[in-house]
């Protein structure tokens, strides 16, 4: 059994998911294509919506997720992966995670301190 990719433009949602602390570190969409290259090589690797591409998490900052367990619902259209995060960050802002805004008393609040500067990371 793989994913159903018959659904939502051959997309499906990915739950990634700290293996050591079960935080969830992000939230992304795998193709087919990006399903084969998380098995083949056991490092996370999603479709960018917005590039338009095969995205390897962390190809740019070194902050690979190694997969260590995949996990499937029950109607096979969203997938789970619990991932070892190296280099601790998850969030392209340099957070572990990309949930690192939560809602109290009428807004929202940054918890948590940034691992990396992006701006150093990402310089183009």
């Amino acid at each position: 059994m793989k994913p159903d990719f018959s659904k939502e433009n051959g997309l499906v949602p990915v739950i990634v998911q700290s293996v050591t602390d079960g935080r969830v570190l992000m939230l992304a969409y795998m193709n087919e294509l990006a399903w084969e290259k998380t098995i083949e090589t056991g490092k996370a690797t999603y479709w960018s919506r917005s590039r338009k591409k095969l995205w390897l998490k962390g190809e740019e900052s070194g902050n690979v997720q190694l997969v260590r367990e995949i996990y499937i619902d029950c109607d096979a259209d969203t997938v789970l992966l619990q991932v070892e995060q190296v280099g601790g960050a998850a969030c392209h802002t340099g957070f572990e995670t990309c949930f690192h805004r939560r809602f109290a008393d009428g807004r929202f609040e940054t918890v948590g301190k940034p691992i990396f500067d992006p701006r150093e990371v990402y310089r183009k």
